[in-house]
């Protein structure tokens, strides 16, 4: 039976979300693991799924949950979670760091700043070994390593930039290795981890001791990739606001009508629900808050595969799914 998030307005998008699916998706990626932890990425509301009810129905297929900052770790411990939780960005000041304590918390540290602050704290290591965004240096590690005296340390990770590229991840891996070695010498208890989606699927000599999906999580694979065996969880739909005859010729939202309709219905989604502006979800030009259609269903699905959405819209399945669901009555079932 489908169980609404809240009693959400009438017109209000709604968005139906198969938690089975994402259950599966996540057990799939699990047996490719070969036996790696699985560390379950929320972060971003569960790229737009809801991290509450995703984390509570993967609670008992992950062994841990990774959000972007703090206040998204603190939402589930709010909620019930209990399983650790890794906040992907580190400590920026003493208050983050007090926060993530309160909440038992896990923290990244990336450099002497940031083991600092987090003293006392659970930390894992993040090493830049070549994707630039964050992280320790191989050549800082021995000094980062210094600073860590009353941490927990209980992981080490990094982040591949081109999965697809057996150069870069050989250079890549090569570098995670040596700096993975040093952490585990020190702190033998650490958990490596280094392969999201991508490196899953394709990558069997970068699993390590966990993996990090994310995207595979809810129904896609990176650019490049095979989605086999993963099956999307989400799908939008817009409320019928009204069925009419054009009065006039006149147009169709704010365009020009390019031939007579005889019968026209407007829908309640637009581009401040996430949608984008140059891909029509009917006719005409796609309104902020609505858009025209020539169909009269009660709701009308107009979002069922992030993939083939993000390929109209020049985008990525990771920027269309945080975004879709936005002014959303959310709809979870088991199907």
């Amino acid at each position: 039976m489908a169980a609404r998030s809240y009693n959400g307005s009438m017109q209000n998008t709604i968005a139906k979300i198969n938690l089975a699916a994402i259950k599966s998706n996540a057990q799939h990626l699990k047996t490719l693991s070969k036996g790696a932890q699985l560390f379950a990425v929320v972060k971003a509301d569960a790229y737009g799924h809801g991290a509450i009810p995703v984390a509570r129905r993967l609670s008992g297929v992950a062994d841990m949950f990774c959000v972007a900052i703090a206040d998204e770790g603190v939402e589930l411990r709010a909620a019930g979670i209990s399983l650790p939780i890794l906040v992907f960005t580190p400590p920026q000041d003493r208050e983050d760091a007090l926060r993530m304590s309160a909440y038992d918390l896990t923290a990244t540290v990336a450099d002497v700043r940031s083991a600092r602050l987090a003293r006392g704290l659970s930390v894992h290591i993040k090493i830049n070994t070549g994707m630039n965004r964050l992280g320790c240096p191989p050549n800082g590690l021995d000094g980062l390593l210094g600073e860590l005296e009353g941490c927990a340390v209980t992981g080490v990770y990094s982040h591949m930039y081109a999965p697809l590229s057996d150069a870069d991840t050989a250079f890549q891996l090569e570098a995670f290795k040596a700096a993975a070695g040093k952490v585990k010498a020190k702190f033998s208890g650490a958990v490596a981890h280094f392969a999201a989606t991508a490196g899953i699927l394709c990558r069997p000599d970068c699993l390590f001791d966990a993996v990090r999906p994310g995207l595979g999580l809810y129904g896609y694979a990176p650019e490049g990739l095979s989605c086999e065996g993963l099956r999307p969880a989400l799908s939008v739909y817009a409320r019928r606001l009204q069925t009419f005859e054009p009065p006039f010729g006149g147009g169709a939202g704010y365009a020009r009508a390019q031939r007579k309709y005889a019968r026209l219905s407007s829908y309640r989604a637009g581009y401040a629900e996430g949608f984008a502006r140059g891909c029509p979800l009917g006719t005409g030009c796609l309104c902020m808050d609505s858009f025209i259609s020539e169909s009269a269903e009660d709701e009308l699905c107009i979002f069922d595969n992030a993939a083939e959405y993000a390929a109209r819209a020049g985008t990525v399945c990771y920027e269309v799914l945080c975004a879709v669901t936005r002014r959303s009555e959310r709809v979870y079932y088991e199907g």
